[in-house]
């Protein structure tokens, strides 16, 4: 109906990749974008390790194995359509321990049921001919894996809704919602707004803005601040592309690595540190609310019990550069702690159910015409237009 209105709540490039699909697939419906900050892009895709995803890591069959897939194609697509920096440097993930060999090649044969192209095993001498200052015992490589820029990929999702007829409205936090009659009520302290859809994508306060709309609990967010290191300019060149580790499958983070960015620096990191604030980029950020948050949720503790070992390990590494330092030099050794400075940080909106786990695959709700994104991590912003294709037909198949 050509009076309808759809609001999208958080204008990161999940929101907005849902906003640019709604523009192409419902004309006559008005598209408004709502986001708190003065900009787009601002917290989880502006700190973006900028890796486009091939679709190693996931669940054959899960959300994040399909969606990761259609979604590199395009981006790849768009990137190109847009001149937009996308760049295929290739990935190797590196087996540095005997018993981690093992691991490699079940991780091979997940990547290979989800058909990601090009990859091959390689062992020393391949690892060297790839990248020739890395070291490990055998090692998969990705070569289709690339880099790109997700924020001018948001800002220009932006400008799509914008030409389409559609409305980025920034400085809007939402703090009430309310059903009446067939609409939503849409608060930001005295100021209201009524649309007929809603679609929740507020990354780092997803699962409050889904509990003003009626949706659960569960799961809840917790933040995990992700620190990196940036190689000198002297040593980047000995980075050629990207370098990881084999993943540990009881844990959805990936693990401390080497990344180079479209810029031509090279970051080590992240590592994952439980935050004491949603929007805590520093070590020393605290917010009460959000630490009554973490401290009021059963499962912060049941993850603390199962997990506290690494959280010990991941903190270290977080006050010390030369420990942190010391596991990155398993794969680049010629990169020390005296080659690297502190760089920024990011915070990864994790979830975690009741039961303490560390919810994996994306997590997608639809309730009456409330639509939440409430678990996007990782490989999420590689994921960004198939995830809204997946949230648009939701929607649409909703009426």
């Amino acid at each position: 109906m050509a009076d309808e209105v759809t609001g999208i709540v958080g204008a990161g490039i999940i929101g907005l990749a849902i906003g640019r699909e709604l523009t192409l697939r419902r004309p006559g419906t008005r598209i408004l974008v709502l986001e708190k900050e003065d900009r787009v892009a601002v917290h989880q895709t502006g700190h973006n390790s900028g890796v486009v995803h091939a679709g190693l890591y996931y669940p054959p069959g899960s959300l994040k194995a399909r969606l990761c897939t259609r979604g590199r194609a395009l981006l790849r697509e768009y990137c190109a359509e847009r001149a937009l920096p996308y760049r295929e440097c290739g990935k190797l993930v590196v087996a540095v321990r005997e018993e981690e060999v093992a691991r490699l090649d079940a991780l091979g044969e997940r990547a290979r049921a989800n058909a990601v192209p090009g990859l091959r095993r390689v062992g020393a001498a391949g690892i060297r001919e790839i990248e020739p200052h890395a070291a490990g015992l055998a090692a998969l490589h990705s070569p289709h894996t690339a880099i790109t820029d997700y924020p001018a990929v948001a800002r220009s999702f932006a400008e799509d809704i914008a030409a389409g007829g559609g409305e980025v409205r920034l400085g809007f936090p939402v703090t009430g919602i309310a059903r009446q009659g067939g609409r939503l009520r849409l608060r930001s302290g005295e100021r209201e707004l009524r649309v007929d859809e809603l679609i929740v994508c507020a990354g780092l306060h997803t699962d409050a803005v889904a509990r003003l709309a009626g949706d659960g609990p569960q799961p809840r967010i917790i933040p995990f601040r992700g620190e990196y290191l940036r190689v000198a300019p002297a040593k980047a060149p000995l980075v050629r592309g990207l370098i990881y580790p084999v993943p540990d499958p009881r844990y959805p983070f990936l693990g401390v690595h080497f990344t180079r960015r479209v810029s031509g620096e090279v970051e080590v990191g992240p590592n994952a540190v439980l935050g004491l604030a949603r929007e805590g980029y520093r070590r020393s950020d605290l917010r009460l609310a959000d630490l009554r948050s973490l401290a009021a949720w059963p499962g912060t503790w049941r993850m603390a019990r199962r997990h506290w070992r690494t959280g010990v390990r991941e903190l270290r590494g977080s006050l010390s550069a030369r420990a942190y330092m010391r596991e990155a030099r398993a794969y680049v050794p010629a990169i020390g702690a005296a080659d690297v400075a502190r760089a920024g940080a990011g915070v990864r909106a994790q979830a975690l159910d009741r039961d303490g786990t560390l919810v994996d695959d994306f997590r997608i709700h639809r309730f009456g015409r409330v639509t939440a994104v409430r678990n996007a991590p990782s490989p999420a912003a590689t994921s960004s237009m198939a995830i809204a294709e997946h949230v648009v037909d939701l929607v649409l198949g909703g009426h």
